[in-house]
């Protein structure tokens, strides 16, 4: 799928759905939170959830006392909702339109969040594009968060294909400058009631000259 697809898909998704309305939604993102906790326990430790669309982890991370915290997903539609919602503490995080594998990160931060965004970039080249991002975004020493449908999940969400990965397969991808930290399994119960595995896994960036 290219980019204009991308972006058209998931505008269409946000503009026609209500935010509790879609497979991946969580009233409390509470896996997300304690690893976050124990990653990046500072307050202002710099977060970047990519791929965080209408997520309520912004507005956890918020209410927690974290005071930076980016938002990343390539739909307005999404993240105006996340916006809408959280009211006058949006101000309090910062706010990117922008596809995960053509945005040029400006800044590095400690932690970056991914649940379910990776999975759906069954393209090889995004998916180098997406670890360039993740490289240049991502400080020496600091972690990632990235949540995947597990070998046994679905091979579908948003009625698009995905990838699924265990830990190995995703440390096949992200390459060397990455080292794996730990891996969680995770069965999240959509809102219809339905089971889908996840896998949760934790890298650190390697310290240049390391």
């Amino acid at each position: 799928m290219q980019q204009d697809e991308r972006k058209t898909h998931w505008e269409a998704v946000y503009e026609q759905k209500g935010e509790t309305e879609v497979s991946w939604f969580q009233e409390i993102p509470d896996l997300s939170l304690d690893l976050i906790a124990r990653f990046a326990p500072a307050p202002n430790d710099a977060i970047i959830d990519v791929g965080g669309g209408a997520s309520r982890l912004v507005d956890e991370l918020v209410r927690r006392g974290y005071g930076d915290v980016t938002v990343l997903d390539l739909s307005q539609a999404a993240l105006q909702t996340a916006q809408t919602r959280l009211g006058p503490q949006a101000a309090k995080a910062a706010w990117i339109a922008a596809d995960a594998t053509h945005w040029r990160p400006t800044r590095a931060y400690d932690l970056w969040h991914d649940r379910a965004a990776f999975h759906f970039l069954t393209n090889p080249e995004d998916r180098n594009r997406y670890v360039e991002r993740l490289t240049a975004g991502l400080k020496p020493g600091g972690h990632a968060i990235i949540a995947t449908f597990a070998l046994d999940g679905p091979e579908k969400c948003s009625g698009l294909p995905i990838v699924r990965y265990d830990a190995a397969g995703l440390q096949d991808r992200l390459g060397k400058a990455f080292v794996l930290v730990e891996t969680l399994a995770h069965e999240h119960v959509t809102p219809w009631g339905m089971v889908q595995k996840f896998q949760f896994s934790i890298f650190r960036r390697c310290v240049e000259g390391a």
